[in-house]
């Protein structure tokens, strides 16, 4: 692909989610409205998720990912703040490294309706992942993005796993958030729609078999925003640091860009091959071979895949101004791993929790 010509770049905005730990013992701490009146006293407004031991943030619009990362940066020492001063520890993980029994859901009508409709998946859900929004012209071409992003999804996950630890045990997967996520009947990769229409009938049919309570339970890993005029992927973990986001987020844009500029859609994925892609990616992250979905299908290290994303985008990268920038912050997790090595890394020493969730703490306020 060539020179990509915009006369402004698509903006951009990220939705993070956090667990609450308790301070002494890292067990989730069910303290979300408690937490979120602290934010609110230093200027960061939360949104309360399905569980009361999660918080959520929501950037301001970012025109740059410079922008993105100070708006990150603000947000996460805020929140940080507020936790601590509520007696407790903001984790960016995508699940909790210790064993809790389950999750209290947070006390909201619709959060009521949810745990009576879906059970024990609501109970154990605890789950904190990250949303990328990209503006777009309209629905339709937010849908028409969403089918063409299906083929990177697993790589994106693969890039932000940062859920190995589980339960006080190595799951043997670099993102098991993204195996539980998957229980969910509206979960996963989205099937490939040609239209809003198309999109909107697919809702349609699964509010009416009740595998959706609402439109907002509609938990794709890439979709037409239900709020904004924007497509959202949302198959990532959280990421372990600030750094990681702007890296997650900057390539999402740029694949955005990238695949608007593009004459034809690829051809379509068969379901089996993009689900053997995702657990390729849950299960190995960046430390093992991934099945090569934009290309031939077939199984190649996850680096190269990584290294071929970003010479794909490398136009858009070159419009932003974040060339540069997104290949020393790729070279530097490749060196150092992602939140789900660092877990591993943390788990190693002497398979004590513990010490996850100290390194989850520190990764979590790194660089702020």
């Amino acid at each position: 692909m060539g020179r990509i010509n915009t006369p402004e770049p698509p903006t951009f905005g990220v939705e993070e989610e956090f667990l609450l730990v308790d301070a002494n013992t890292g067990e989730p701490a069910p303290l979300n409205r408690v937490v979120a009146d602290h934010a609110r006293t230093r200027g960061v407004e939360l949104e309360l998720e399905l569980t009361s031991c999660q918080v959520e943030t929501t950037s301001e619009v970012a025109h740059t990912s410079a922008d993105l990362r100070r708006e990150l940066i603000r947000l996460r020492r805020g929140t940080a703040d507020a936790a601590t001063a509520a007696g407790a520890r903001l984790l960016a993980v995508a699940l909790p490294p210790t064993l809790p029994q389950h999750f209290p859901v947070t006390d909201k009508p619709r959060y009521a309706h949810i745990a009576e409709r879906f059970g024990m998946i609501a109970h154990e859900q605890g789950i904190s992942g990250c949303h990328v929004h990209v503006a777009v012209a309209d629905r339709d071409v937010a849908v028409r993005v969403a089918t063409r992003l299906r083929p990177w999804l697993p790589l994106l996950l693969a890039l932000t796993a940062n859920s190995a630890v589980y339960r006080n045990a190595d799951t043997g997967h670099a993102s098991w958030r993204s195996v539980l996520w998957a229980r969910w009947p509206s979960a996963g990769p989205p099937p490939p729609f040609d239209s809003a229409a198309e999109y909107d009938a697919a809702v349609k049919e699964m509010l009416a078999t009740g595998a959706m309570l609402d439109d907002g339970m509609v938990y794709w890993d890439v979709r037409p925003s239900a709020n904004f005029p924007t497509v959202e992927v949302r198959v990532a973990d959280v990421p372990a640091t600030v750094a990681d986001t702007v890296l997650f987020a900057t390539l999402v844009r740029a694949l955005v860009m990238t695949v608007l500029a593009e004459d034809e859609p690829r051809p379509p994925i068969a379901p089996h091959v993009l689900k053997a892609a995702y657990w390729t990616a849950a299960r190995y992250g960046l430390e093992g071979q991934l099945v090569d979905l934009p290309g031939d299908g077939a199984l190649r290290p996850a680096a190269d895949l990584l290294h071929g994303l970003v010479e794909h985008v490398g136009p858009a990268l070159a419009a932003l101004g974040d060339d540069e920038m997104v290949r020393a912050e790729v070279d530097r997790v490749l060196a150092t791993g992602n939140g789900a090595t660092r877990q591993r890394r943390a788990w190693a020493r002497r398979g004590d929790v513990a010490d996850v969730v100290a390194e989850a703490a520190t990764a979590t306020v790194e660089g702020l």
